[in-house]
């Protein structure tokens, strides 16, 4: 179990940022905003690459009642937009816009705005609260996607300990190639058939809608699925005709081309579908993708075949393949550190980001760890050494009998046979064996901790994703013109509790020195309106020290209003707002706003 743990290791945090997801750069409408007109489209811009699905847009008018869309597509060609057509007689007030995407790494995503046409309604019309996953979907669709990076490192790793390291006897080894194998080939199966109900959001039951396979299966993760299983059934192929061979001590130049075609083939289905295959450079970012995997599968798996040999073979493992594994690792780590800091300075985008983001500061204890790792496999690598040096020793003794019971053929009987060699000595008795076994477990404990960490990243938003995001909703909550002489804007919150997220659209018309009218509307994590108990605003000019001025907010049934708010001066305003969600609940955020004459 540690050793399958540790084989996910580098896999979830190498094409970094493995696990998170495609963010929302910019709407069009922007959210909150008021238009004249009815638009032609509605227009998403996300910061990678994303699919579309069937469902993509639910938009609901004033009435609450859906309204009757196009196709969905990208705007443009633009892979990392989606937009669809909207009917040409839309009635004037606001619209709730549910969304649904696929992003480059095959996760789906989703979210919801709003935006009105001529003037705001009273109240927005709220979207079907749906989930963004179905529990049951997500956790199979998860669990097979891990086991497919254990299988497919422990299958690749232990080939190449078996090629590169030649081992004298690999019997011990058939057992995680099987593993391996069949892992691999269980959990791409699953993959496929829970691929339609992990992109929209459904129970596994709806795996066999015929339309949403198609669509699912004829996209850019679903065919990376398809070509993975077809190379896993081709490595069978291989596998048989090896295992049939009478001289399995050495592979043949055409097996061994063809074992590192195949294996560069897998990997290129998980870089294919991932964050590697969108972005910034991603020819570079897909090689080092690829190399990254390879690299990892030859050590960790290759760990896991060493391990195998040290406490499964009848003999003790001679130094020389000890050794081959030492610089086949040496070299692997090499690859995993030059890739792993291109592809971390990809999903960082600045240095500022590793201690003011989150994912930095994640990754900067992810990296803690890994030296700490690396430092373990440096004092395996003594031990290695130390354990080539050992003079033979064993051997020589076993040799002495036969040569005295040759030398001694004229006092022995006829027909008494020559005594057998003496029994190996129990590989225990090797001090440098034992140092190598305990080094290469304490390997695997760290590694378990790196993997909590690695856990923890791949569900954490990339800095440089967050940045660009941040940027997008920055442009969005700053004041908007909208109708002339009204601004609206969106203050998010976070009062810190479970579900305790949301935002709050305000709408100040007309923006103005004078007479104020304020609405407010309050939305919850799940993007559908909510009541909350208190809702305070004021306003304060601290350059002239007027304020602050109370807005006086009352509740008018599903939003908050008032008409009697008069800022008399002009210049930049700090505007307090304070959402109490609860009894004991709160939270105040603050935003400036420009009043003009």
């Amino acid at each position: 179990m540690l050793l399958g743990s540790l084989l996910v290791l580098l896999l979830l945090g190498g094409a970094a940022p493995a696990g998170a997801h495609a963010a929302l750069r910019a709407t069009d409408p922007e959210d909150g905003s008021v238009v004249k007109s009815a638009p032609r489209h509605v227009t998403l811009t996300f910061t990678e690459s994303v699919g579309l699905l069937e469902d993509s847009f639910r938009i609901y008018g004033p009435d609450n009642r859906r309204v009757p869309l196009g196709e969905p597509e990208h705007a443009r060609d633009s892979s990392d937009t989606a937009r669809v057509e909207l009917p040409g007689d839309l009635a004037d007030g606001t619209y709730t816009v549910a969304w649904r995407v696929v992003s480059a790494d095959s996760h789906p995503v989703s979210g919801a705005f709003t935006f009105s046409v001529g003037k705001p309604s009273p109240t927005a019309p709220a979207a079907p609260t749906t989930p963004d996953e179905h529990p049951v979907t997500a956790s199979l669709y998860d669990t097979a996607r891990y086991l497919a990076y254990i299988a497919a490192a422990l299958l690749i790793g232990t080939a190449a300990f078996a090629a590169l390291c030649r081992p004298p006897d690999t019997r011990p080894l058939r057992l995680p190639l099987l593993t391996g194998w069949w892992t691999l080939f269980a959990s791409t199966l699953v993959l496929l058939i829970l691929r339609a109900p992990y992109e929209n959001g459904t129970s596994p039951a709806t795996a066999l809608d015929t339309s949403a396979v198609t669509r699912a299966l004829t996209g850019r993760p679903g065919l990376a699925l398809l070509a993975r299983l077809a190379l896993v059934l081709l490595t069978a192929a291989i596998l048989l005709r090896l295992s049939r061979r009478r001289t399995p001590d050495r592979t043949p130049p055409a097996h061994l081309a063809a074992g590192a075609a195949l294996a560069v083939g897998l990997a290129l289905t998980w870089a294919a579908a991932e964050h590697a295959s969108a972005g910034i450079q991603v020819p570079l970012a897909m090689t080092s993708s690829v190399l990254h995997l390879l690299a990892t599968a030859c050590w960790l798996g290759g760990l896991t075949a060493l391990l195998l040999i040290l406490y499964r073979a009848p003999r003790p493992a001679p130094p020389a393949t000890v050794t081959r594994f030492s610089r086949l690792a040496f070299a692997s780590v090499t690859v995993l550190v030059v890739t792993g800091v291109y592809q971390s300075w990809r999903g960082l985008g600045s240095w500022p980001a590793l201690t003011e983001t989150s994912y930095g500061r994640t990754l900067l204890v992810k990296l803690a760890l890994v030296a700490a790792l690396l430092l373990v496999a440096g004092l395996s690598r003594r031990w290695t050494a130390r354990l080539a040096r050992v003079p033979r020793t064993q051997e020589a003794a076993a040799r002495v009998p036969e040569l005295v019971g040759a030398s001694g053929s004229a006092t022995t009987e006829p027909d008494e046979s020559p005594p057998p060699p003496p029994p190996s000595q129990d590989t225990d008795d090797d001090p440098h064996r034992r140092a190598l076994r305990r080094s290469v477990l304490v390997e695997v404990a760290v590694a378990v901790v790196v993997l909590l960490v690695t856990t923890v990243l791949t569900s954490t938003l990339p800095a440089r994703a967050e940045a660009e995001a941040a940027s997008g909703e920055a442009a969005a909550a700053a004041p908007v013109a909208g109708l002339p002489g009204s601004t609206t804007l969106t203050v998010p919150y976070d009062v810190g509790t479970p579900g305790g997220t949301g935002r709050v659209q305000i709408t100040l018309d007309p923006g103005r020195v004078g007479e104020n009218g304020v609405q407010a509307v309050v939305f919850g994590a799940d993007n559908g309106l909510i009541a909350v108990p208190e809702l305070r605003m004021t306003f304060t000019l601290e350059e002239k020290d007027v304020g602050p001025i109370d807005a006086d907010l009352t509740d008018r049934g599903g939003y908050w209003a008032t008409n009697d708010l008069t800022l008399p001066l002009d210049g930049t305003w700090t505007m307090k707002l304070t959402i109490r969600t609860s009894d004991v609940d709160q939270v105040t955020e603050t935003r400036k706003i420009r009043i003009a004459r």
